[in-house]
Formats: C-alpha cells, structure tokens, sequence
C-alpha cells in the first residue's frame, strides 16, 4: 500500500514539473518575441544557452561536489567546433578568409571534416565530453579532489587559452572565428534564422534539464550525492566513485560544449576569451547564486547575473562592476544557499524544501527503501 502511494505521489509531482517546464518552453518560444525587441530577444537567447552550461556545473559540483574552475574549455571547444563548420560556407576552393592573411594556401587536414554538419555537431558534443571524460580519469584514477581538482581544471584553461591565442594561422588568434555568413543557404544575421537559433536553444535548454533531473533522480542521483558528502563511504560500499564522477564530469562538458555552440551561433562569434580563468569563475558564480544542487537554481542565477550586468553596465556604465560585485556580497552573506536554496526554506509550494530522509530504524519503514530492497530481491 506505502509503495503503491508513494509511486502514484512520484509520478504526480514528475508530470507535474514536465508540465511546468513544457509551460515555461512555449512561453519563452511563443510569447517573448513577440514581447521583446531583435537585441533583446538575442540577448535573452544568449542568456538561456549560458544556464545550460550552467546547468553542467550544478550536476558536477552541486550534486557531485566536484567544482569544475575550466569549464570555459568545453565550453569554447563546442563554439571552435560549430564556428569551423560555419566558416567554411564559402564557394569550392576557397579557404576562410583570415587564412589568406597568414599564408595559408591549403586547407588544413583537421578543418575539413568540418565540411560536414553531421560531423561538427558530432565534434560539438564530443569533443569536450571525451575530453572531460579522459582528464577525468586522469584526475579521479589517482584520487585528486577538492581543491586540487579546482586546480588542475584552472590549469587546463590557461594551457587551452595559450593554445587558441597563439594559433593566428589556423584560428585567427585572439579576434577568434567571426563573420559567419550563411548556413543551410540561408543568412545567419536574418531575424529569422536568429529565431530559429533562440528556439532550438530554448529546446534545448529543456531538453537539458530533463537529462540532468533524471540523472539526479533515483539510486544514481542519491549516489552522486554520497559521493559529494562522504566518498570513503561510497567506495568501502563496494563501489568505485571514479567510474561514477567520470561519466558524469564527461556528460557535464558535454553539456559545455553544446551550450558554446548555441551561444556561438547568437553571439556571431567565438574566441579564446570563452576560455579564460575569469569565465570559467563566472560559471560557478551563476550556480552559487541561483543555489546549489536544484537544477532550477543554475537557470535562475545565471539569468539574474546576467541580467543584472547587462543593466548596470548601461545604466551605469563606469562603475557597473561594483554594482556586480554588491550583488555577490549580498547572496554570500545573505543567501549562502542561493536566491532557490531561500526560496525552499521559506516552505513557498512551487520550490518544496526536500524532506530529510530517515536514519535507522526509520529507515526501514521508509517505502523508497521497501521498493529497492524488492527490486532487488527479485
């Protein structure tokens, strides 16, 4: 009977939020350009690709207590990575225009796979999760965490951004691949092609959150958590947290390098800037604001800073930093827990603070647990 209740309360609340994200999709592609102007809308799509690399972090470090100081990597990677497939729309050949500048006669070997959109959407999603996926393993094999692991992953952007900004001949060195003009025949600046970038981003954006709330959600997601919280004891239960944080660090910066993509094709741009120590802090500041560990949070904060510079720097274009750098102070003194993380203590219905599970005896009359130890049973 509790496992029957408990079932039919899960699938309530799951429906519910699918609901409630479906809901806020349809608003923001059917509603907000008609509400906002061309810049706006363009700023806001730029925005909403930041919170789905935003949303990596707070599945790395929220949820897995790994804090990721080099996500800019994977997240210029993904951009470097559409950006080529977009320079090399121009008339059979041709090379990209900066390569004439810098004697370049022949297409280099590793730009021409990126004729092919299969191949650079491919390159898009794995070329920063198996990066990640490969530096994790370095990392997590030899038992390297908490500041060491924020470490190393600074590290990476500086080697990462030397790379891209020394490189003028094959990626135009700090001015980066700019001045795209057509994809699939039609014109990349066109309104009408940025709304379709601002769609799919915004499906995306969902689509992302779905895949990070259902890799938080059940035994896998409770696992993250007790690898964050208390790792020896995950590894004297029989299991080995580096498979575990791994996998999750690579689909993490998967998920950097798609929202560089998307932020690529709004912005008209990518540069080594994207993989600067600075961005790489921005990232985690966004989490920090919005509150760790809610999903929810990550798209909030990174909406509410982003925003909030925007603002500033036009409304008060000289000291605008110290406006930002207030807003940080207040959410660290005030809301240690994130703008969402106060929201849920305050007991609001659309942010329910999460009931504390049990220990022992509790523990075994808790359903959740009758169901496992069932499952597993058979």
């Amino acid at each position: 009977m509790l496992n029957i209740k408990f079932h039919t309360q899960r699938r309530r609340l799951i429906l519910i939020e699918v609901g409630v994200v479906v809901a806020i999709a349809l608003f923001l592609i059917l509603i907000m350009p008609v509400v906002l102007s061309e810049f706006r809308l363009n700023l806001l799509g730029r925005f909403l690709s930041l919170a789905i690399v935003a949303l990596g972090i707070d599945l790395i470090w929220g949820y897995t207590g790994l804090l990721s100081l080099g996500h800019g990597v994977f997240f210029g990677l993904g951009g470097y990575a559409i950006a080529m497939y977009l320079k090399l729309q121009v008339p059979d050949g041709e090379l990209p225009d900066f390569m004439g500048l810098y004697g370049i006669t022949e297409l280099p070997w590793f730009w021409r796979p990126f004729y092919s959109f299969p191949t650079a959407v491919a390159a898009v999603i794995l070329v920063p999760g198996l990066l990640a996926g490969l530096l994790g393993y370095l990392v997590f094999r030899n038992r390297i965490k908490g500041v060491y692991f924020s470490i190393l992953t600074q590290a990476a952007t500086i080697v990462f951004f030397n790379f891209f900004n020394g490189q003028q001949q094959f990626f135009n060195g700090t001015n980066g691949l700019i001045d795209f003009t057509t994809l699939f025949g039609k014109t990349v600046n066109d309104p009408q092609t940025k709304l379709i970038f601002y769609t799919l981003t915004v499906l995306f954006l969902a689509v992302t959150y779905g895949i990070c709330r259902w890799l938080t959600s059940g035994s896998f997601g409770r696992l993250l958590i007790a690898i964050r919280d208390d790792e020896s004891r995950v590894r004297f239960s029989g299991y080995n947290p580096t498979d575990f944080k791994t996998l999750v660090f690579a689909v993490s910066g998967a998920i950097a390098g798609i929202a560089g993509a998307f932020y690529t094709l709004q912005s008209g741009s990518v540069s080594p800037r994207a993989m600067e120590i600075a961005f790489s802090i921005e990232m985690v500041i966004w989490v920090a604001v919005g509150g760790r560990a809610t999903l929810v949070g990550a798209i909030v904060g990174t909406l509410l800073v982003n925003y909030a510079r925007a603002f500033f720097s036009e409304q008060f274009s000289e000291i605008w930093l110290f406006f930002q750098g207030l807003l940080f102070l207040i959410v660290v003194t005030v809301l240690p827990d994130g703008v969402v993380g106060w929201l849920r203590h305050q007991n609001i219905p659309i942010f329910p603070r999460p009931q504390p599970i049990s220990t022992y005896p509790s523990l075994e009359a808790d359903p959740e647990v009758q169901h496992e130890r069932q499952n597993l049973g058979n």
